[in-house]
């Protein structure tokens, strides 16, 4: 019988050369977190189902990943509830894969209140899961890279994460990208001041589909809601509206009647200000008034960011979010944060031909040898190499020579030092340059410098 191997779809194997990328990658991400001041955290790959549910909306609660209860889980579930799988599966599951890096972040603050000094700044970098369906750019299983701080309200703090977002892109070598800003305070007074109010939540989940479905789509869609044509226009006038201006003075007569919208006004004006006034590398910051972010927890300042010259969704995220830690029992607690979506990020540089190649080498020096006393030589140079930090390994075996330069060929070493008989006995190394074919004779002592 056959045995077909796989892997679950929406997961990947990554290879050597595949990981020093993603290294690559999470190490410039990992370095301006640090020198912004954020501090590293993680927690556990599964959370407690009901510390995940009602916090991303209805949509965002089906794709949660549950996991079955231990033992013989149908044991005690009532009779009536067997035949319904939506109640079936919160009867027999306690756990799931955590969704994002946020919700976990506020439990952690919430039972750890005493031990933190607010405001706190933690970066995470690890992996989510989210029952999603497969395709370009989304995964099953894929990184996040947080930065949050919570325990201020402090508008700065968005500045500062705008300036994050540019740096960490810049510094990564993205040609082109725009960040986009919206506040849901906006979004809330829009709501409010067309007669809409108690349907703010159904708003936002369909304006976060403009991108993919389109304008139409989105209209007929807020119609079957009973969302009224007047709400529409207002976000069909925006976008006929070009500079960040002009969109002010509009929303600012649609929301005279909402201090809520008026509010939001008065943030997005600071942080558009104080970031363009702090200097952006590359970003293109734009005013996106459709960008609604569709979950439950964001209150203020929302961000998205996109890649310029690519066909790709958003590869960065995040927002304000007033009292997600109230849900865990710790009240009045503002935080807000930023997510960077590595997976994405990693398909836009591998598209663009983006990393360096640093993040494309692994083993620089191969020492291949004959046995014997040639073998001892071999290793003795590959210590002396790794001590002057130049990432040396010795071919095992005393194989043909053939066979050890076609390992070097297979895993892209570029240099290839032979040792022999004749070399042991002048204290001279043939060192082959592999993409080259040069050969040169060196000294001992000259190898680390020329191999580096």
């Amino acid at each position: 019988m056959s045995t077909s191997i796989g892997i679950p779809k929406g997961t990947r194997d990554f290879g050597p050369d595949v990981m020093r990328k993603r290294n690559y990658l999470f190490g410039v991400i990992r370095s301006s977190f640090e020198r912004y001041g954020f501090q590293p955290l993680e927690t556990p790959s599964m959370e407690n189902l009901s510390t995940l549910t009602g916090k991303y909306g209805e949509e965002g609660d089906q794709l949660i990943f549950k996991i079955l209860n231990n033992g013989d889980f149908l044991k005690d579930v009532p009779t009536e509830k067997l035949g319904d799988s939506k109640k079936l599966s919160f009867e027999i599951c306690d756990r799931s894969l955590r969704y994002d890096l946020t919700v976990p972040f506020a439990r952690f603050v919430a039972m750890n209140r005493n031990d933190i000094a607010l405001p706190f700044r933690r970066y995470q970098i690890q992996p989510v899961w989210r029952a999603d369906r497969p395709q370009k750019g989304r995964f099953r299983e894929f990184y996040q890279c947080d930065a949050d701080v919570v325990g201020t309200e402090s508008l700065w703090v968005e500045v500062e994460l705008v300036k994050l977002f540019d740096e960490v892109l810049s510094n990564l070598g993205l040609p082109g990208f725009s960040i986009l800003i919206n506040n849901r305070k906006i979004l809330a007074g829009i709501a409010e001041a067309t007669g809409v109010k108690e349907k703010f939540m159904g708003l936002t989940i369909v304006l976060d589909k403009w991108d993919k479905i389109g304008e139409e789509a989105v209209a007929i869609e807020l119609n079957k809601m009973g969302i009224p044509q007047a709400t529409f226009q207002v976000f069909q006038q925006l976008n006929t509206l070009t500079t960040f201006e002009e969109k002010m003075a509009f929303l600012s007569t649609v929301l005279v009647s909402s201090e809520l919208g008026m509010k939001g006004l008065e943030e997005i004006q600071f942080v558009w200000n104080n970031a363009l006034a702090a200097g952006l590398k590359k970003a293109e910051l734009k005013f996106d008034v459709s960008l609604a972010r569709g979950l439950n927890y964001y209150t203020g300042a929302i961000f998205e960011v996109k890649a310029h010259g690519v066909q790709m969704g958003s590869i960065c995220g995040g927002g304000r979010y007033d009292d997600l830690t109230g849900i865990f029992g710790y009240k009045g607690v503002s935080g807000v944060g930023i997510s960077f979506g590595a997976d994405r990020i990693y398909e836009v540089m591998s598209e663009l031909n983006l990393f360096p190649s640093s993040a494309t080498t692994g083993t620089r020096v191969l020492a291949v040898h004959f046995g014997g006393k040639t073998e001892e030589a071999a290793f003795a140079i590959t210590q002396q190499l790794r001590d002057a930090g130049v990432s040396t390994e010795m071919y095992p075996e005393a194989a043909k020579l053939k066979k050890q330069f076609k390992y070097a060929d297979d895993n892209h070493i570029p240099f290839v030092i032979v040792i022999g008989e004749d070399e042991l006995a002048q204290g001279i190394w043939n060192v082959r340059n592999m993409s080259t074919g040069e050969q040169v004779s060196l000294k001992q002592e000259e190898l680390a410098a020329y191999c580096s």
